[in-house]
């Protein structure tokens, strides 16, 4: 695997003091989306730590929450419906070998809703079969329907990469063992930003690295580290 042949960094991260990153970034294998404004310093660590070239600067629907209202893997990226026209032609301009697809759904913060790494996603289990077709087409991989912790918020639950997979406490033994089968990794628990369970609100990660709040503790960095960097041998 291409991520083998580098270290993977986990890095404490706040974006604009924010500790909660992962509202605000959505990242891939691939490419890697960031609100607007941030400073230049942010946008470099962003990079290098993700190691990946491609990386858009965007709004949806005005709003800087990327990683609360996108979804995707390297194949595809998942739009919530209210996003405007400027904002989708400028993500098709940027992003010309992904999948783009606008999901018509009243439920718009698709980063809740859908987990995905190159493999599997799991999806909100309440989606209209139609629109788990959609996703399924889009991201180019089998589509589950699970709830996790009796949480349907799976989006922001879960963290999975090509490598590894970070989700809350509150899975039960069975479910971590149906995301290790789902994703093909290692699926481990744990908290972020001082036992946060909301895993995706403070941590975003790809096979190459990960950020993560800046309120993170030691132990919740070595359990992430541990989850997400598979060994530091790839997955």
């Amino acid at each position: 695997m291409e991520s083998g042949a580098r270290k993977f960094e986990v890095l404490k991260f706040n974006i604009s003091g924010n500790p909660n990153v992962g509202v605000y970034v959505h990242a891939t294998d691939k490419y890697v989306l960031l609100p607007p404004r941030l400073a230049e310093k942010e946008v470099r660590i962003v990079r290098e730590v993700l190691g990946v070239d491609v990386v858009v600067e965007t709004t949806i629907f005005n709003m800087r929450l990327l990683g609360v209202l996108v979804a995707g893997n390297s194949n595809g990226l998942l739009l919530p419906k209210t996003i405007t026209e400027d904002e989708y032609r400028a993500l098709k301009g940027s992003l010309r070998d992904v999948n783009i697809a606008i999901i018509d759904s009243v439920e718009n913060a698709l980063g809740n809703l859908v987990v995905a790494n190159d493999r599997a996603a799991i999806v909100y289990p309440y989606f209209e079969p139609h629109i788990v077709k959609v996703i399924e087409d889009n991201l180019g991989v089998e589509v589950h329907r699970m709830s996790i912790g009796g949480m349907s918020v799976v989006g922001s639950l879960l963290v999975v990469t090509r490598r590894g997979g970070l989700v809350c406490p509150e899975a039960s033994e069975d479910e971590v063992k149906t995301l290790a089968s789902i994703f093909k990794v290692p699926v481990v628990q744990g908290t972020v930003n001082f036992g946060v369970s909301f895993i995706r609100a403070g941590l975003v990660a790809n096979s190459n690295g990960a950020l993560v709040g800046e309120d993170t503790t030691g132990p919740e960095l070595a359990r992430i580290q541990m989850a997400l960097g598979g060994g530091d041998g790839g997955g």
